[in-house]
C-alpha cells in the first residue's frame, strides 16, 4: 500500500512542479524576482516527486517493509 500511496504523491508534486515552472514568466523583458522564485520552487517540487516515485518503485521491489 504504501508503494502506491508514493507514487501517487510523486505524480502530483511532479505536475505541481511542472505547472509552477510554466506559469512563471520566461521573457526577460518582463521577468521578476518572484517568476524566478516560482520556477526555482517548481523545479524542486518536480524532483521531490521524482525521488517520491522511486521511492514507492524501491517499496514495490523490496515490498512494504521498508
Amino acid at each position: 500500500m504504501g508503494e502506491l500511496i508514493d507514487k501517487i504523491k510523486g505524480n502530483v508534486n511532479e505536475a505541481v512542479g511542472k505547472a509552477k515552472q510554466a506559469m512563471a514568466d520566461k521573457d526577460p523583458a518582463t521577468r521578476t524576482d518572484k517568476d524566478a522564485k516560482m520556477e526555482a520552487e517548481g523545479a524542486a517540487q518536480e524532483l521531490k516527486g521524482k525521488a517520491q516515485q522511486f521511492k514507492g518503485k524501491v517499496k514495490g521491489a523490496l515490498g512494504d517493509d521498508i
